[in-house]
């Protein structure tokens, strides 16, 4: 039996892509390719070393292409967290001196919002911008937020939970017109090989991007920092990616990351995913007791909504026994109550029996007709919280 169909069996209805996505045979392959075959240390000088090192700057040059920015200005880092760290860390201890100021939002992601926590323990000043209760923000709430002490503005293009899609694209404008000295940077975890992400034409300063979001390993991310920045490094200890993430690069993950990207087709999955979204709500919406919380212009790769009285982690564990698997919101929030409907304003109720569903270019409407059969039966037969 060919080994992709296989693991298609394998997995069943495997509806939680924005937690982490299926390795492509492909990208399986290339790893094991650099893991064995091609294994030296790209810093090393023999033969060996100089085609890890070929096999290096072809996967950065392939995710520079993609996001349309220059070779030297992409880094690798163990993933998304990492990547949002360095954002936040280094440019905060970069320009410190010239303020103490930092506007985000209040839908970031833990690897972002506890990365502010302990600058706030450090006295820096955050200003969390809230969205209303469809998700949505303004670009007038960054208007009146940013300012001359503004030294960072860090804001998601796409949220993670409900899929909101953040008007980051005025933000810049925004910075240069209020003459503030901040940097801009944007987690692009959750938009990265789903909608284009092109950091100049955005007027990002720094995005950073995951592997395990696209069909590549986890344990690998990238980060674009706009040429002439300067933030400083979490770690010390090695010339690698110009000193500014030192330690040998995880090869075989950089190359599977590489390999991944070069088989995007956002377009062409973007239309497929969006009618496998049209279909989703369509027949979730037939159910009593469905209610959405994505906005109806969000991304169409995750769908969030509530079923009515049944706990999120209810429902989760009784459809995972039909082999229909969901996330009840982040999966880095390991259940904890979602941050992100809070911010909206959403009541405890209706939180607490949030699910999200997330999609990938192998999703079919048969995943979601198994789904829509799961929360039926959950309906009819769990007991409601009153």
């Amino acid at each position: 039996m060919n080994t992709d169909k296989q693991r298609k069996i394998n997995l069943q209805h495997y509806l939680d892509n924005s937690a982490t996505t299926r390795v492509s045979g492909t990208v399986s392959a290339k790893v094991s390719e650099m893991m064995t075959e091609s294994f030296g240390n790209p810093s090393s000088l023999h033969s060996l070393g100089i085609k890890a090192e070929n096999e290096l700057e072809k996967s950065r040059g392939i995710i520079a292409d993609e996001l349309g920015v220059s070779e030297n200005e992409v880094f690798f880092t163990s993933g998304g967290t990492e990547a949002n760290n360095l954002a936040v860390f280094g440019v905060t201890e970069w320009l410190k001196k010239r303020g103490n100021k930092i506007v985000t939002t209040a839908v970031e992601h833990s690897s972002v919002m506890e990365a502010m926590a302990r600058l706030e323990e450090k006295g820096f000043e955050i200003t969390y911008i809230k969205p209303d209760e469809s998700g949505h923000f303004s670009a007038e709430q960054f208007e009146n937020a940013i300012d001359e002490k503004t030294i960072l503005v860090s804001v998601m293009y796409v949220n993670n939970e409900v899929g909101t899609i953040l008007p980051i694209d005025k933000i810049k404008k925004i910075i240069d017109r209020k003459k503030s000295p901040a940097v801009l940077h944007s987690d692009c975890v959750q938009a990265f090989g789903k909608i284009p992400v092109k950091p100049k034409k955005l007027g990002l300063d720094i995005a950073t991007v995951s592997g395990h979001k696209v069909h590549a390993p986890k344990g690998v991310g990238a980060i674009y920092i706009k040429k002439g920045l300067h933030p400083k490094p979490l770690l010390y200890g090695g010339e690698q990616e110009k000193k500014l993430r030192p330690g040998t690069e995880a090869l075989p993950l950089i190359a599977g990351l590489g390999q991944a990207v070069s088989e995007l087709e956002i377009g062409k999955n973007y239309d497929y995913i969006k009618s496998l979204n049209a279909y989703a709500k369509e027949k979730l919406g037939e159910i009593d007791g469905i209610s959405f919380n994505s906005p109806e212009d969000a991304l169409p790769y995750i769908i969030n909504f509530s079923v009515d009285g049944i706990r999120s982690e209810t429902m989760l564990h009784f459809l995972a026994q039909r082999e229909v698997y969901v996330s009840s919101g982040s999966a880095c929030a390991k259940g904890k109550p979602s941050h992100v409907l809070s911010a909206m304003g959403l009541n405890q109720k209706r939180a607490d029996s949030a699910l999200r569903v997330s999609f990938s270019k192998e999703n079919t409407e048969e995943d979601i007709d198994a789904l829509v059969e799961g929360v039926k039966e959950g309906l009819s037969s769990l007991a409601r919280r009153k």
